[in-house]
């Protein structure tokens, strides 16, 4: 059976919360780390969300 293409990653907030969103990625097509800007509800208001591996 061939392999998914696609990984579950952790996108967790730059502000220090711990709060983190779970994200799809194809790493074949998007070799970089993934940034988002995302609505952090612990901060309440929107910050910059970096890719993290899952643990």
């Amino acid at each position: 059976m061939a392999k998914p293409a696609t990984q579950l990653i952790k996108m967790v907030s730059t502000a220090d919360t711990g709060y983190f969103y779970v994200a799809k990625k194809n790493p074949r097509t998007m070799t970089e780390k993934m940034e988002f800007r995302k609505y952090d509800p612990v901060a309440r208001k929107h910050v910059v969300f970096k890719e993290s591996k899952m643990k």
